[in-house]
């Protein structure tokens, strides 16, 4: 029934995609529907990009806001798959995304929180979750953040087993450190100890909230991006290896973000029937614009540290 429903929303124009050349036509402006516009050859448009969610261009090199693929129809068949297997998810990302920049950093964390809830309860999210059942695992009780301080305050994520993965614990611990560093002076470093910076959420404790209302609230209150964003040019997120998810949302809200050569960066909470939900949606375009952000989510492409760079979602790449 879920999924009649579904492909008749898509069927009237309430869900799915719409891919068209920019200046030969112009995208449907249902709200529901993820709009790409395609740029084959000749002089990038500068004009009439407004309606689009995102830009893609035959020109490997193309500049903001556009993103360049070598084979622009592949990319745009890989993105109509992407939004075909979690149509309601994609949208959500698109329509939050046109309307982030819009919204003060606090406001749009609210906006992406709420979202991000309504997903956890949808089907397309319990479809991902059946398919990939949580583990039960004990906790080993070992300290997720460490905290030192000399001219700098330091903080170092501290669960290299688990690739620093976000669980409630590192998250509120985290939280704790940063609004600790919020409190005193100087300058402060976050770093993450292990082979990378963070593998982002960790998915055995996706989807366990019994009232999604409830993580809604517990999200605001423990918010490590806002954090992050309220230190600004004091904090310095220093990051390599996988940066995932959360690994990159977080971060991405601090004043400067310098990568290691290694690091590399994806967003693949779309996949899953989610949306970033650790502030991606709000430190991201701040960084790269919405319409290359919007192609991360939806794409799940991993970003390598130089491009990274050159589309300014890093502010440097160093050795670590």
């Amino acid at each position: 029934m879920a999924d009649d429903l579904l492909a008749t929303l898509t069927d009237l124009g309430g869900a799915g995609v719409d891919v068209v050349e920019v200046g030969a036509a112009e995208p449907a402006r249902e709200p529901g529907r993820v709009r790409i516009g395609l740029h084959r050859s000749g002089p990038l448009p500068r004009t009439g990009l407004e309606p689009y969610d995102i830009l893609l261009s035959a020109k490997p090199a193309a500049i903001f806001p556009w993103v360049g693929v070598g084979d622009l129809d592949a990319a745009a068949d890989a993105l109509r798959d992407a939004i075909e297997r979690q149509p309601i998810a994609a949208a959500a990302a698109a329509q939050l995304l046109r309307v982030s920049l819009k919204l003060t950093f606090d406001q749009a964390l609210t906006l992406e929180s709420l979202a991000y809830s309504m997903l956890l309860a949808s089907d397309g999210f319990r479809a991902w979750r059946g398919a990939n059942p949580a583990r039960e695992r004990p906790d080993d009780g070992a300290p997720r953040v460490a905290v030192e301080r000399d001219e700098t305050i330091h903080i170092r994520l501290t669960r290299p087993g688990a690739r620093n993965a976000f669980d409630a614990r590192l998250r509120d611990e985290l939280c704790e450190a940063l609004a600790f560093a919020l409190g005193e002076q100087g300058p402060v470093v976050l770093t993450g100890e292990g082979p990378a910076f963070s593998a982002g959420g960790d998915l055995d404790e996706f989807g366990r909230a019994a009232d999604v209302g409830e993580a809604h609230l517990i999200r605001m209150m423990r918010s490590p991006a806002r954090l992050a964003h309220a230190l600004g040019s004091r904090l310095t997120a220093r990051v390599h290896g996988a940066c995932v998810g959360a690994g990159i949302e977080a971060p991405a809200a601090a004043g400067r973000l310098v990568a290691a050569p290694d690091a590399t960066f994806r967003l693949p909470e779309v996949g899953m029937g989610l949306i970033p939900g650790a502030g991606g949606t709000v430190s991201i375009p701040r960084r790269i614009g919405r319409r290359r952000a919007c192609w991360l989510a939806i794409s799940g492409t991993t970003l390598d540290a130089q491009t990274a760079l050159g589309w300014g979602l890093v502010d440097a790449v160093e050795p670590p």
